[in-house]
Formats: C-alpha cells, structure tokens, sequence
C-alpha cells in the first residue's frame, strides 16, 4: 500500500510541475505572436469565407482576416505593435 502511495504523490508532483511550467510559458509566448483584431468596415453580409474576408482586409490594409462570432463577422487580424 506504501508503494502505490509514494507512486501517486510522485504522479501529482509531475502534474503540479507541469501546469505550473505551463503557466509560466504560456503569457510569454502570447505576448510575443500577438494578433490584434479589427472589425472590417467594407465587408457586408455574414462571413463565410475566410478568404472573401482576408482578400477584403487586405484592401484595408491588413495581412489577414477570418470569420469570427455567432454572428460571422469579418476580423481583419495584424501583429499588434509594441509600445
């Protein structure tokens, strides 16, 4: 019985370690590949395609764009500038 005992603290002290280096590295990345999101001001009607969306985003300017939301509206996305 002290074996298995000893066998699942160890198990949980590998899980602990693991969310704990996962929250650690999480924000970290994110904040180097942010993307910022900005609704489309040409595009009309629901999205259904992404690449209707990313070909009017590019027309405003951005690199990107994708469908988002319940309401499928158009989201030109950029890589947002550090201050």
């Amino acid at each position: 019985m002290e074996a298995s005992r000893k066998l699942f603290a160890a198990a949980l002290l590998v899980v602990l370690l693991l969310a704990a280096t996962e929250d650690l590295g999480g924000p970290v990345v994110m904040a180097e590949a942010r993307t910022c999101q900005s609704q489309s001001h040409r595009f009309r009607g629901p999205c259904v395609r992404r690449s209707n969306c990313a070909n009017v985003c590019r027309t405003e300017g951005f690199p990107d764009g994708k469908c988002r939301g319940f309401r499928r509206r158009c989201f030109c996305t950029t890589h947002c500038h550090h201050h």
